[in-house]
């Protein structure tokens, strides 16, 4: 008899330990087209259309894409689509998990603390 081991995904907000009250830490955003992203995701802005795309560090055009600064995290999954989609998203005032998320590095921490969003 085999036994089948099933993997819990995380849920929405799991990574939050605390926010602002009355949701002022959270803002209904509009995500580009991509794929599916859990909730934990950093993200960061396109600069020329505002809408929201994985964090990425490494990202070639820098501060001309914004997805290299981390501007906030997912709070819920997010399906993928090939075109744009609202979600969710932790922008200012919150206590968050950092082994419940997404893509962080250093400078992401560093970027959330401008945006009074610190991570433990």
């Amino acid at each position: 008899m085999s036994t089948t081991i099933l993997q819990e995904g995380q849920h929405t907000a799991e990574f939050l330990l605390s926010e602002g009250n009355g949701g002022i830490s959270r803002e209904q955003v509009t995500f580009a087209a991509g794929d599916a992203l859990p909730p934990g995701q950093l993200l960061g802005v396109v600069t020329a259309s505002g809408k929201y795309k994985p964090y990425n560090p490494a990202d070639t055009g820098g501060s001309a894409t914004g997805t290299a600064v981390a501007a906030g995290i997912l709070y819920a999954a997010l399906e993928g689509s090939a075109g744009d989609r609202a979600g969710v998203v932790i922008v200012r005032l919150a206590e968050v998990a950092g082994a419940k998320l997404t893509g962080l590095t250093d400078a992401a921490k560093a970027d959330l603390k401008t945006r009074n969003i610190i991570v433990r």
